[in-house]
């Protein structure tokens, strides 16, 4: 695995590959992998003959800087499973390297990055499409990998790439969980034992509700048996649980407004904070 901390070279290298008409799939990564950024790997060589993948913690997308310095840093554990993983290519830059100077732009996506995540974490998605249109920018692959979990992400990428004409093919990869359904990621490093026995609660909850609206039941009925369930436990706050279309994400009351709609939710272990989805179908 070749491994780059500066961009020049990167370019460089990359660029000599594509010469050769090799295919390149990005995987972009903020580090303490697991198997789900694996699987991304995975999918990434089974299309791609060159699988790059990033690591960078990127700083302009927290808005709570104490969740920035606890977030997890592996960087030598990530190094060998990337390895493992048969990744070609590691980007791992430091700050300077990404923002050389004090970044000022902001992106606005509308009602895309108002909703769920943005309404709680604003100037989050700003941070996160920046970064994602550097390394665009930077690697310039054919394929972009991104994982189910965070799907409003993936709308707010979409987006980003139809309004820049990134020459860009983008996948979203489904959710590994554990055993017991919790889903992979890497904040749940930062749980406890007794942390992560409860962590589950929001992937039950969202069964629950997917059950609930199959029976025909509306957002508006289900959303306090929700909030009860995930918060029968001391110490877990349910931040927001919606229903949303999944390539819009427009706010729906029942599933019967969307061709695909997907239940969206959040909410804290104590001070760690989780996320999961599930579509409906």
């Amino acid at each position: 695995m070749e491994i780059f901390k500066q961009i020049a070279p990167l370019k460089a290298y990359l660029r000599d590959l594509k010469c050769q008409g090799k295919s390149i799939g990005l995987v972009p990564t903020m580090g303490a992998l697991h198997n789900g950024h694996i699987s991304l790997i995975r999918a990434s060589k089974a299309q791609n003959q060159v699988t790059a993948s990033s690591i960078f913690v990127n700083p302009i997308q927290f808005n709570n800087q104490n969740d920035l310095i606890k977030y997890p840093r592996e960087i030598e554990k990530d190094k060998k499973l990337l390895e493992a993983a048969g990744c070609d290519v590691l980007f791992s830059p430091e700050n300077e390297e990404m923002y050389p100077k004090k970044s000022i732009l902001k992106l606005d996506f509308g009602h895309l990055d108002k909703t769920m995540e943005g309404e709680f974490r604003p100037g989050h998605f700003s941070g996160v499409a920046l970064v994602v249109s550097k390394l665009f920018n930077i690697v310039e692959p054919d394929h972009a990998y991104f994982g189910q979990k965070d799907w409003q992400q993936f709308a707010v990428i979409q987006k980003l790439t139809e309004e820049l004409n990134f020459n860009v093919a983008l996948h979203s990869v489904e959710t590994l969980r554990e055993s017991d359904g919790l889903a992979l990621s890497s904040r749940n490093l930062r749980l406890n034992p007794a942390q992560r026995d409860v962590a589950t609660v929001f992937y039950k909850g969202l069964l629950q509700a997917r059950t609930a609206l199959k029976n025909g039941k509306t957002v508006g009925e289900i959303k306090p048996q929700v909030r009860a369930f995930v918060e029968q436990y001391p110490g877990v706050r349910l931040e927001y649980f919606e229903l949303v279309d999944s390539k819009n994400l427009n706010v729906l009351e029942s599933v019967e407004q969307s061709i695909l709609p997907i239940m969206c939710i959040a909410g804290y272990v104590d001070e760690i904070r989780l996320i999961d989805n599930m579509f409906v179908n």
